[in-house]
């Protein structure tokens, strides 16, 4: 496909924008996206993308202590902010109170799981669903609801023995 605008080059960059449920379509070349970029009203931002997560708009008076800073790199919370970026890895560990809502919020949990192919991963599958079930046991057995916890219980056990068939 060639570029709409200089009907020269192929089209690499593809721009689709909706407006009053208008839609409208560019594919243009690299040149031609460039030159007409500035006419483009991009709101989109990395730190606003990020605070929008977080539930924070810049400027509106949420605190944030100064002394919140790596102890590795030196990056300070309000830096990561307005950059999108942490420093260095150690990051994770001085400001995990403040990444852990916002890695929640992008990936649905905080810890990694991986993904567990359909066809060769049964076992792995069982083991992290009998996992699962372990956890929302003991949250059963805290609010203490006995007859569910008694069926999630039997639930464990039946998979536990397609297990031990299957090991």
């Amino acid at each position: 496909m060639l570029c709409e605008r200089c009907h020269q080059n192929p089209a690499s960059v593809h721009v689709t924008q909706i407006i009053n449920n208008q839609k409208t379509e560019l594919h243009l070349c690299q040149e031609c996206a460039r030159e007409l970029e500035p006419q483009w009203h991009w709101d989109f931002s990395l730190p606003k993308f990020l605070a929008g997560l977080l539930n924070y708009e810049p400027g509106l008076g949420v605190a944030i202590e100064e002394s919140s800073r790596c102890g590795e790199c030196g990056l300070t919370f309000s830096q990561f902010q307005q950059s999108g970026r942490l420093g260095c890895p150690e990051c994770y560990q001085y400001f995990a109170r403040r990444l852990e809502p916002l890695i929640k919020r992008l990936h649905g949990s905080s810890h990694h799981r991986g993904k567990v192919p359909r066809r060769a991963g049964g076992n792995l599958r069982l083991i992290r669903e009998i996992e699962r079930l372990r956890n929302e046991l003991q949250e059963l057995v805290a609010r203490e609801e006995f007859e569910r916890a008694a069926q999630v219980r039997d639930r464990i056990r039946e998979l536990e023995a397609k297990l031990g068939r299957q090991g």
